[in-house]
């Protein structure tokens, strides 16, 4: 089966075919980059008007067509250059995923300035952090994000505001999103280069702040490439091993974003794919198992590409079997890893969908490896080979490549990759070496090329597809200041994967609830990153010869005594 895969992988890569892959010089080195590939994310949009009044995004009783959409951006893009916004200048979009967000991220990008995504999550402080680390020079929020920067609009006198579905009472001295529309519907002029910013996504960060990771128009052009790319040579692969005949095009995909357009994952991968083929994004406000079957049923979504939790949540839902899901092609996605179990019940209990993986991260701008259907199905526990624009190998500690089967650190090259961390040299750094991002994902490679992930070097835990490093949250619970040692790590969690866990150690003559922490984390970081699990010892935390807690021991005598 795979040796078929391989052979068509080489010939839809090959010099000639519409996916050749060529050597290009990117930040300095030499790189893997798809010869065709759009010059820049303007034309990328702009190519998609031809798509006409097929319904692009839907979301409630909204629909908005192509034609529609792109009316809509080239006055958003009008509005902002009027309003001094120039190439090269930063725009955030701090809102729920309502169908703005994605307009103006393609106006923004389209002009030649750059989207900072906010974490809807974020509190005060880590809102206040990244506008201060990225400087936008114009924000758009909806109501609840709006009402949030008041509380530190001090800090911030300069930026221009924006409300997105804000009532006029509301606004403070944001302008109406109605009078950004009213703008001309045209497209300032813009010269744009590949390798500029795009995007920058915050990740988590493993010194306690999180890091904005620069998405480059290339970057993120070579990503959405990538994604048809594997779907094209897996469909070709399964139609030889059959014997079938060429069958015509399918229609456009109907894709349901379920997870938050500040991530990768729905923004670069679910938007940027179906954008490209001139299919329809079905949006949700927030994650709800029953209203994602009932979206699916009514809007024929053909796509589910999510964190594991949410194709768990449907299959098992007592009402799975009212609802006709057949228009489902594809179910699984990214964010964390698709449990063997999870592939096998997807292939067992849907009608028509195949279980699909993308392993990724945002400094590669979406997927590193994607697997599905029967493939996937071969080796549930694989992740898929590395696509066409990156090279992958596992080092040894030393940074040495290792064979085959052979353990280590994943690193990959390519043109997927992010330009480096703003305003953070040295840890741009530490993480790329002459091109090769260091994943922090411990590996092997199979002879077929399949990658097999492991272990975890980075500490972190992965709740429900979001990262949680693990020394942002040691932070905060230090700061309490009754905390003498603290420790953070993952604890096993059957819904969401991973939950995050707190080992606590007081001061002397110090006492305090585990609410009392979660409360005082509560203040500082999302929510998603304040621990489930609290647990108060009377001894300091074990340490190792080089002063380093020991977690494994922890997670294993703390996390296994809860749960028995």
């Amino acid at each position: 089966m795979f040796d078929v895969l391989n052979t068509v992988w080489e010939e839809m890569v090959a010099k000639g075919s519409p996916f050749e892959i060529v050597d290009r010089d990117i930040h300095g080195v030499s790189q893997r980059d798809f010869k065709t590939a759009p010059p820049n994310l303007s034309a990328f949009w702009r190519a998609t008007e031809a798509h006409g009044d097929r319904d692009y995004i839907v979301y409630q009783d909204e629909r908005i067509s192509y034609v529609e959409a792109h009316k809509m951006t080239r006055s958003i893009a009008q509005y902002l250059h009027q309003n001094g916004v120039k190439q090269g200048d930063r725009v955030a979009i701090a809102m729920r995923n309502y169908p703005e967000y994605m307009l103006i991220y393609w106006a923004v990008v389209s002009m030649g300035a750059s989207v900072v995504g906010m974490n809807a999550w974020w509190v005060d402080d880590e809102m206040a952090y990244a506008l201060s680390d990225a400087q936008p020079v114009a924000a758009f929020m909806d109501q609840e994000r709006l009402e949030r920067f008041e509380r530190i609009r001090d800090q911030f006198p300069d930026l221009q505001l924006v409300g997105v579905r804000v009532a006029e009472s509301e606004l403070g001295r944001a302008s109406a999103y109605s009078k950004v529309l009213a703008a001309d519907s045209v497209w300032p002029e813009a010269t744009l280069d590949s390798d500029q910013d795009a995007c920058i996504f915050y990740t988590s960060g493993t010194t306690g702040r999180p890091k904005g990771a620069q998405l480059t128009h290339r970057s993120c052009i070579a990503n959405a490439l990538n994604m048809v790319f594997m779907t094209g040579v897996q469909a070709e692969a399964l139609r030889r091993i059959a014997g079938a005949e060429p069958s015509p095009s399918a229609p456009p995909p109907v894709a349901l974003v379920a997870t938050p357009l500040f991530h990768v994952t729905a923004n670069n991968c679910v938007a940027y794919l179906a954008t490209l083929a001139g299919g329809t994004l079905v949006h949700m406000y927030k994650w709800d198992v029953v209203e994602a079957m009932r979206l699916i049923e009514a809007e024929k979504v053909t796509a589910l590409s999510a964190v594991p939790v949410m194709s768990r949540e449907i299959i098992l839902h007592p009402d799975f079997h009212k609802y006709d899901l057949s228009s489902l092609s594809t179910m699984g996605g990214g964010g964390a890893a698709l449990q063997p179990d999870l592939v096998h019940k997807i292939d067992k209990e849907m009608a028509t969908a195949k279980p699909n993986t993308g392993y990724g991260m945002t400094e590669t701008s979406g997927i590193i490896t994607s697997m599905g259907a029967e493939f996937f199905v071969a080796k549930p526990a694989s992740c898929g080979r590395a696509v066409p624009t990156l090279e992958a190998k596992c080092v040894n500690d030393a940074g040495q490549t290792l064979p085959a089967r052979e353990v280590g650190e994943l690193w990959v090259r390519g043109a997927n990759v992010i330009k480096g961390y703003l305003n953070r040299a040295e840890a741009t750094a530490d993480s790329i070496t002459e091109g090769w991002l260091h994943t922090g994902d411990v590996a092997y490679m199979d002879e077929d090329g399949c990658i097999f992930l492991v272990d975890r070097a980075k500490d972190m835990v992965i709740r429900g597809g979001e990262n949680v490093y693990c020394a942002e949250v040691e932070n905060a619970v230090f700061s309490h200041d009754a905390v003498a040692e603290c420790a953070v790590f993952s604890v096993p969690d059957e819904r969401l994967g991973e939950e995050v866990g707190a080992a606590v150690y007081l001061r002397p003559g110090h006492t305090v609830s585990s609410d009392e922490i979660k409360s005082h984390v509560a203040s500082q970081l999302a929510s998603f990153k304040v621990p489930k699990h609290v647990w108060f010892v009377a001894m300091p935390l074990p340490r190792n010869a080089n002063g380093k807690f020991v977690k494994r021991t922890l997670q294993e005598t703390l996390a296994l005594a809860d749960a028995q």
